[in-house]
């Protein structure tokens, strides 16, 4: 009965031993394997600036890095409404480096009173505080989905052909692109577009919209070396097929 008892005992003391080196074995990896972190710096940002970035995800204040892990801060980083992904490096000596590409933004728009951008990929993001941007066009007037939801794309007729119209410009003529301010789609209508620069309006129309943006290109460039285009021009209408017309304010020649 004693040898009995001595073994329980000793086989109980021998496991107690053992869950204590494994705790400890375990608690040292643990230590040793998470890099104490004493810097984190942010890259890739054009929408926001770093200091904005990391204060969205709470990494702006050194005393709060020591519950850190990479993936953590890439989790974090990751949920910014802008931020399309993250990459996290350290360099092992506590540094972070935040490598961040931002959504594609295609237009702002204003909805229920919100400005906000849309993505390349029709979602529609709000425009928070302290955004910068430009060269941006504002599209207005566009009949758009019944619910707009953020995360998903949100897509349209109106808003299709408003890419279709962008997408045209960038491939066509960067000084176009840059200078497209404005694509007011009237509901449905026959699209106006806006241009910085200019005081008058280009009557787009729908359909044919690479063709459009080529012939307004070329136009451009013609008509303003004849002095044909200046003041006293009223609109561009481009809706007809391989013509275009040039209205005049009333009262000039």
């Amino acid at each position: 009965m004693k040898n009995d008892f001595g073994n329980f005992a000793g086989l109980t003391v021998f496991y107690l031993i053992l869950i204590v080196i494994l705790y400890l074995a375990l608690f040292l990896y643990n230590k040793k394997g998470k890099e104490e972190i004493k810097m984190i710096t942010l890259h890739g940002n054009s929408l926001l600036s770093k200091e904005q970035y990391l204060k969205f995800a709470d990494l702006n204040q050194t005393d709060e890095y020591s519950d850190l892990s990479l993936n953590g801060i890439k989790n974090r980083i990751e949920k910014h409404p802008y931020i399309y992904k993250a990459e996290v490096r350290s360099d092992g000596r506590g540094n972070v480096d935040i490598s961040i590409k931002e959504k594609e933004i295609y237009a702002v728009i204003i909805h229920s009173g919100e400005p906000y951008f849309i993505s390349a990929d029709f979602e529609f993001i709000k425009i928070l505080d302290f955004t910068m941007y430009s060269d941006l066009p504002l599209i207005s007037n566009a009949k758009l989905p019944d619910k707009i939801i953020s995360g998903i794309a949100n897509k349209s007729n109106d808003i299709i052909q408003a890419f279709r119209i962008i997408d045209a410009a960038r491939i066509t003529d960067q000084d176009i692109s840059k200078r497209l301010s404005e694509i007011n789609l009237k509901y449905g209508g026959d699209v106006v577009l806006t241009f910085s620069g200019m005081n008058y309006p280009v009557i787009f129309g729908r359909g044919n919209e690479v063709k459009k943006m080529i012939y307004l290109s070329i136009m451009w460039d013609k008509t303003k070396a004849m002095n044909l285009i200046g003041d006293n021009t009223s609109y561009i209408d481009l809706r007809f097929s391989n013509e275009a017309f040039i209205g005049k304010k009333t009262g000039t020649s």
